[in-house]
């Protein structure tokens, strides 16, 4: 039954051969795309065409901004790590590729030998020994006719993990221009937030000075003056606070440009409040759910893992198969070096041509394929939740943008508000109508208003950072990688 079984599969093997164009495995198909349909919280239309320029985050129109990512991305260790990963995938596939191609060798050689005389030979020979130099030199052949493509199929898998290691680097350029980015505006923010906080400090010293010679006029009680000092007190902490975060911050951006964290990277705005201010967060362009697909360097290396997996499958299913490889060599050889060019030294053969089929392998061959058919199905179910994934940080990052840009309208009422009320809390207390406590109280909670709508500008910033990471930023698929963004 055994070899009735192996003859069944040498007479298939025999007719894939001779039909000349057989090739094990399938073809790699991409899997089904998302539906063509926008985002829940995307703000107008949607266009399957949207891109960012390359160099997305141009579009803030920050200098500072374009000199930290130029920097990062030239200097950054992470960056080059994931560029050295992609020269040992594209040196792998080079290997593999050789496999595809005859091999020749070029040998030379000398040895010096003696038989024995003594042996059934030597006596053969009257009991004499053979003995001398030996030259060679010739060429060996070898090569391995890849009639049923598991060659191939072998260089179509580590063709793909070239792709992959390339979108991989893609991939670290993007979260890295990204973390930049962020941890700019978070440093912006925080500089915006200490231009508030030095402005209140100087309102709290003049206040503390008010109080002071209102007490030594007998217009005030010493309950006063003790809080005007805790709030002069309190917005002294609150600077250093925010100092501490600021000093964390520039460690990180440090960091990310490939810098020593002691450097400093990025001086503090000194200046008013106005200096310090903000920008609007721009418009960000949002294609399709689709679209995602050709944007984000991470589904493309998700893809190309997919396709190797898929070949890798094709080679497993190419060791149940027969191989057939052919060999040769050609040189000469004797014994004096000064006739080993003339033609009775030469010697060469041709062949075999070997003909191989697996029959006993305990089973090698068929784990071998469960394996790889395995890793697909893990493959595919990576890229499934990578996609999903995808698609819930854009439906975030936009529900973000929406949400930041209402919470800041709404605070800017309350801004508005807390200001009026501190300067008729303080102007009644200087009447004398009212006592130093209203005068804290709105104190803080213009205060409050104040470092919480600066604090709602800079989440709307780093939103619209989210939202150009989450849709590919300015990525865009080259070669290979375009093909398979396409499929």
């Amino acid at each position: 039954m055994f070899f009735k079984k192996n003859m069944t599969l040498a007479v298939a093997s025999a007719a894939l051969i001779l039909s000349g164009c057989a090739t094990v495995g399938s073809d790699f198909k991409a899997p089904a795309n998302v539906a063509e349909a926008s985002f829940r919280h995307a703000q107008g239309t949607t266009d399957a065409a949207a891109h960012l320029p390359q160099q997305w985050w141009s579009v803030f129109g920050d200098a500072t901004l374009n000199q930290l990512e130029q920097q990062a991305l030239a200097d950054s260790p992470s960056v080059k790590a994931a560029a050295q990963r992609l020269l040992q995938a594209e040196a792998q596939l080079g290997v593999v590729r050789a496999n595809d191609r005859p091999q020749l060798n070029v040998s030379a050689g000398i040895s010096n030998s003696r038989t024995s005389a003594n042996t059934s030979q030597g006596i053969a020979l009257g009991r004499r020994a053979i003995e001398g130099n030996n030259y060679s030199v010739g060429t060996s052949f070898s090569y391995e006719l890849d009639l049923l493509g598991r060659v191939r199929r072998a260089i179509e898998a580590a063709d793909a993990q070239a792709l992959a290691a390339q979108a991989d680097r893609d991939g670290v350029m993007l979260v890295l221009t990204s973390q930049v980015a962020t941890a700019y505006w978070q440093l912006r923010g925080l500089d915006a937030e200490t231009a508030i906080l030095r402005g209140a400090l100087d309102t709290r010293r003049e206040t503390e000075q008010l109080v002071n010679a209102r007490f030594d006029a007998g217009l005030t009680n010493e309950l006063d003056t003790a809080r005007a000092r805790i709030e002069r007190a309190n917005a002294e902490a609150d600077l250093e606070e925010v100092q501490r975060q600021r000093n964390a911050l520039e460690h990180g951006l440090a960091v990310l440009l490939g810098a020593s964290p002691s450097s400093t990277v990025l001086p503090a705005v000194a200046g008013t409040t106005t200096d310090a201010a903000l920008p609007q967060p721009p418009a960000i362009p949002v294609g399709l759910p689709a679209s995602l697909l050709g944007q984000r360097p991470d589904l493309a290396e998700s893809v190309a893992n997919l396709k190797a997996a898929n070949a890798n499958i094709a080679v497993a299913e190419g060791a149940f198969y027969p191989s057939l490889s052919l060999t040769g060599n050609f040189g000469f050889a004797s014994e004096s070096l000064s006739e080993i060019a003339k033609g009775g030294s030469r010697q060469f053969s041709f062949g075999p041509l070997a003909l191989s089929l697996p029959v006993l392998d305990g089973g090698r061959n068929k784990a071998n394929l469960a394996v790889a058919q395995a890793r697909y199905d893990e493959a595919l179910a990576n890229h499934q939740n990578r996609l999903l994934t995808a698609l819930r940080e854009v439906e975030d990052s936009l529900s973000d943008v929406q949400q930041r840009q209402r919470q800041g309208q709404a605070q800017a009422v309350s801004r508005e508000a807390a200001q009026r009320a501190y300067l008729v809390a303080r102007a009644r207390y200087e009447r004398g109508l009212s006592t130093y406590l209203d005068v804290t109280d709105a104190q803080r909670s213009s205060l409050s208003a104040d470092r919480a709508a600066v604090q709602i500008d800079t989440q709307r910033l780093l939103a619209a950072v989210a939202v150009a990471r989450a849709l590919g930023a300015g990525w865009q698929p080259q070669g290979g990688l375009a093909t398979l963004a396409a499929q």
